[in-house]
């Protein structure tokens, strides 16, 4: 009984003021604001119900905004997703060969992470624009520029970031199977596609996560780098909803639709890809 008590003492003292705040900050927000993309309202205080209009609206937009930013954002993510744990994978690979100077690389590699994103999207537009005036243009000429250049700034914040977590699953993989290999004359790719990746594949499923979650969430960076420009075409799915609560009158419950559906994509997304790559993971 004494122990039972000893135990409510501790979770009140140190559970409880988490998890109020847990229901205040998030669960609450979250359940009202489904129940707001449900209705027509410009405030929490008049909202009125109209079903599932909302969601209608968003796919009969004459604009077709959401749809085109949805295609925008897909294949941003796929490029992105592919480039960034490419590069990582490969700069891991040389910073645990013992290189001199390992630990510098690391840092400086990983440094851009710690920068946020509307100053990076400013610093990499004055750089393109830089590139891009002496043709004549600038990034938001063309909705090439502005992808590639998206691609560019995700590669260059994230590639540290990754790197590090796969330098960590890297350094995991147990020698003996790297010599058993090499004595059993394997080839080095051999051996990097049949002993080192298997072995890697819990920092492969981090990195994908992190890296795809990351992708289809941008904001920030897509804020300060292109606006949506040239005619809202380089607009991801996040700025899109932002555009569309806060630039459209009328249109709020549609932006709050919207943030429902994105939220449904990215969670069914990162869970089908949590089980395909856990299910290639191998057991030490």
């Amino acid at each position: 009984m004494q122990k039972t008590l000893k135990k409510a003492r501790w979770f009140t003292i140190f559970v409880v003021p988490t998890l109020l705040a847990f229901l205040a900050s998030f669960l609450a927000p979250f359940l009202m604001g489904i129940y707001l993309s449900f209705c027509k309202f410009t405030t929490v205080t008049n909202a009125r119900w109209v079903g599932v209009d909302n969601y209608l609206r968003v796919f009969t937009d004459p604009g077709g905004d959401f749809v085109r930013a949805l295609s925008f954002t897909a294949l941003f993510t796929v490029v992105s997703v592919v480039t960034v744990n490419l590069f990582a994978f490969a700069l891991a690979l040389l910073l645990t060969r013992g290189l001199r100077g390992t630990n510098l690389f690391r840092t400086v590699f990983f440094m851009p992470n710690l920068i946020g994103g509307i100053v990076l999207g400013y610093i990499w537009q004055i750089i393109i624009n830089g590139v891009l005036l002496g043709f004549g243009v600038d990034i938001t000429f063309d909705a090439k520029y502005g992808f590639w250049g998206l691609v560019v700034l995700m590669n260059w914040q994230l590639i540290g970031y990754m790197m590090i977590i796969y330098v960590a699953g890297l350094q995991n993989v147990p020698p003996e199977l790297i010599e058993a290999a090499e004595i059993d004359g394997a080839s080095g790719w051999q051996t990097l596609i049949h002993v080192t990746l298997p072995n890697v594949m819990p920092s492969v499923t981090i990195c994908t996560f992190l890296t795809l979650t990351n992708s289809f969430k941008l904001f920030d960076q897509n804020l300060a780098l292109t606006g949506g420009a040239p005619g809202k075409q380089t607009a991801m799915l996040a700025l899109d909803i932002y555009n569309t609560f806060y630039k459209r009158t009328g249109w709020e419950g549609v932006g709050q639709a919207k943030a429902v559906l994105f939220f449904l994509m990215v969670g069914a997304i990162a869970f089908i890809q949590l089980r395909l790559t856990r299910s290639k993971e191998v057991e030490n």
